[in-house]
């Protein structure tokens, strides 16, 4: 056996052992000197040279950015998630015909595509799902990023809150709850341009909250220029706070007037 492959096996098995007692930052650091060791194959992307080990460098280099990026979940870093990701596709793609499918191939796909709908990127998640196969989209896992995606779109957000009980797998949890926190925001944005006042009951449910207290939770966290007196949560001190933009009517005016001349002269 290839002694550096001995030493990325062994040194793999310590990272496997730490993730598993949940020490993330040891296990972070083996996965640093992991990244480094895997330089040093040949056989793996964007070279694929033709080595006498090229198959087990392949795999487990593969479980080794699979490892990453379900810890990149765990210590809940999203461009540890998408540096991670990037590194592990071409071993989805490129390496297809070398390697048998990995078990982890869809459930890491999904993540991905719920990370992109988290970060409202629905133009990059259109494009990941054109590039999947149609055994792909029946997934379980794709599917369920999918069907998140139509909701999201429809404004069926409690359809999206409600999915978070039925995950596929376990790593979609962290992206669920800022997909949660990123509906609330946006409801509470529209809520303070809409209204002047909600009562505590309305707002509770128009922020899709079970109970008075996740509200108040709410407010006191991310919204402290809303008042609540008398049984309603007041909006006017956060419309007040909002910069007022003066629109130069009478340059506006002038400019249209201009146009309208210049106009009549061509013809």
């Amino acid at each position: 056996m290839d002694p550096k492959f001995t030493e990325v096996s062994q040194l793999f098995d310590r990272f496997k052992a730490a993730f598993l007692r949940n020490d993330f930052d040891s296990a972070s650091n083996l996965l640093s000197q992991l990244k480094v060791l895997l330089t040093g194959f040949r056989s793996l992307p964007p070279l694929f040279a033709d080595t006498p080990n090229a198959v087990q460098e392949l795999t487990i280099a593969r479980d080794i950015y699979e490892h990453a990026v379900v810890l990149s979940v765990k210590i809940e870093d999203q461009d540890a998630f998408e540096r991670d990701f990037f590194q592990l596709k071409p071993y989805y793609t490129d390496a297809r015909n070398r390697l048998p499918q990995s078990p982890q191939e869809y459930p890491i796909l999904g993540l991905n595509l719920l990370r992109l709908l988290v970060q409202n990127r629905i133009a990059e998640f259109h494009t990941e799902l054109e590039l999947l196969s149609s055994t792909a989209l029946e997934n379980p896992c794709i599917k369920h990023a999918v069907e998140l995606e139509q909701s999201f779109m429809e404004g069926a957000y409690n359809r999206v809150l409600s999915a978070r009980q039925t995950v596929p797998h376990e790593t979609y949890v962290y992206f669920m709850d800022l997909l949660a926190k990123t509906i609330r925001d946006e409801i509470a944005r529209c809520s303070e341009k809409a209204y002047d006042y909600l009562s505590i009951n309305d707002a509770k449910q128009m922020l899709l909250f079970t109970k008075d207290q996740e509200l108040l939770e709410y407010i006191k966290e991310e919204h402290p220029e809303w008042e609540i007196k008398n049984g309603s949560v007041y909006f006017q001190k956060a419309k007040d706070s909002a910069p007022c933009k003066e629109i130069p009517s009478l340059q506006l005016i002038n400019q249209t007037l201009s146009y309208a001349r210049e106009l009549e002269r061509i013809v």
